[in-house]
């Protein structure tokens, strides 16, 4: 797993439990708005769910960020990359493709 990926899975479980200005760098908490943090957690939960089309556009985003409208609840964010191949079904054949790459130096 990736940092980023664990990144999200953190401020995913915090999220759940309430905790999520525990984000929220040591130096920074002083300063930092409360709400405006939680939001801004909120909204990023939400650019990062599994399917597509259950993630905010941009302009939806800059709307959410520029106003106190009630945000949507955000979904399980999704780490992996979907199974395409139905359940009990196996993959039969495959391919393996090659790349080759120059790498040009000056004399």
């Amino acid at each position: 797993m990736s940092s980023i990926q664990l990144q999200w899975d953190e401020a995913w479980t915090l999220h759940k439990e309430e905790r999520s200005l525990e984000l929220v760098d040591a130096s920074l908490r002083e300063t930092a708005n409360p709400s405006e943090v939680l939001r801004l957690i909120h909204v990023g939960l939400l650019c990062v769910q599994q399917r597509p089309h259950d993630r905010p556009s941009m302009t939806s985003v800059v709307a959410m960020l520029g106003n106190d409208a009630v945000l949507p609840q955000p979904n399980q964010p999704g780490f992996f990359i979907e199974r395409n191949v139905p359940v009990g079904k196996s993959i039969t054949s495959c391919s393996s493709n090659g790349i080759t790459i120059t790498q040009l130096e000056a004399r």
